[in-house]
């Protein structure tokens, strides 16, 4: 077990799993306290770094293209208070941090998880049902369906519609864009027969503007919950044959597919023993982890 405990929050790995606890302090973004603790598969990671500073360091995951629906439908655009794959590590802990990121790469690489995409969400996005408020309006989702009202800082042509209902069964996509400088942000639903270019998100009936407040964040985590109940985008099409194939689970027999991966992975191992990037002592403990699985 590895463990870092900060004011910023508190990372715990077991080997399997890591747990992202948010810490109290007033740096912590409300979506970080309001998302909760976060339990990451580290077949979800795609890696992780320790960046030293001079008033503090940085442990950051990475996670696999497509595994997190927090990610997907924010876009990377997070910033450090609110996002949860990020902790602030003061001086006096950056040796303990730099040993948390060791037994993470270790496992990541004993484990042979690859950095590729994945073809379905490995977490569940927050739960349900939600609310949030922000800018001109509030949004919440119970699971089926959102439902939008407005404020009186609404712009009188959407708020005349009324409020809005979009059962989860319209809606294509989901984004969440923060505001940056002069421009506004917003969470808007893409629903079936819309026009492919919509209004601006002041006159949008199925966004809600943003304006750079406190609050915005949380709008991110309605975005996320919508978001994990749709398709994965990297899912096939329907009607297609074409389905992921799920991670081999450790101790099961390997089909002519992952047993031809497995000797690709023993292949990679000899290589990066070769090249000096792993000790003998870790080739041997990686090619054993890879014989097991086969």
């Amino acid at each position: 077990m590895a463990e870092i405990i900060q004011k910023d929050g508190t990372w715990a790995f077991d080997g399997d799993a890591l747990r992202l606890t948010p810490g109290r302090d007033r740096a912590v973004g409300p979506l970080r306290g309001e998302l909760g603790e976060l339990v990451v598969p580290l077949g979800a990671l795609a890696g992780v770094s320790f960046e030293q500073g001079r008033r503090a360091g940085r442990l950051r995951l990475r996670l696999r293209e497509g595994a997190d629906p927090l990610l997907h439908a924010t876009g990377g655009r997070l910033t450090e208070p609110h996002d949860p794959y990020r902790l602030a590590v003061e001086p006096d802990r950056y040796g303990v941090a730099e040993y948390f990121a060791d037994e993470v790469r270790n496992a990541l690489l004993l484990n042979g998880v690859s950095p590729e995409p994945v073809a379905g969400y490995l977490l569940p996005g927050p739960s349900v049902p939600l609310t949030a408020s922000a800018g001109d309006g509030t949004a919440g989702f119970d699971g089926e369906r959102v439902r939008l009202e407005w404020n009186w800082k609404t712009e009188d042509a959407k708020a005349a519609g009324g409020p809005r209902t979009i059962p989860l069964g319209e809606i294509t996509a989901v984004e969440w864009q923060p505001a940056a400088g002069l421009e506004n942000g917003h969470l808007r639903f893409a629903v079936r027969g819309a026009p492919a270019t919509p209004p601006p998100a002041k006159y949008d009936p199925h966004a809600v503007e943003l304006w750079g407040f406190k609050k915005d964040p949380l709008m991110a985590l309605v975005a996320a919950a919508v978001q994990a109940r749709l398709p994965h985008p990297a899912a096939p099409a329907a009607g297609t044959d074409a389905r992921p194939r799920p991670p081999l689970p450790a101790g099961a027999p390997a089909g002519a597919e992952d047993h031809d991966a497995l000797l690709r992975r023993l292949r990679e191992l000899g290589e990066l023993r070769r090249s000096g990037v792993l000790t003998e002592e870790e080739f041997t403990l990686a090619k054993q982890a890879v014989l097991r699985r086969m």
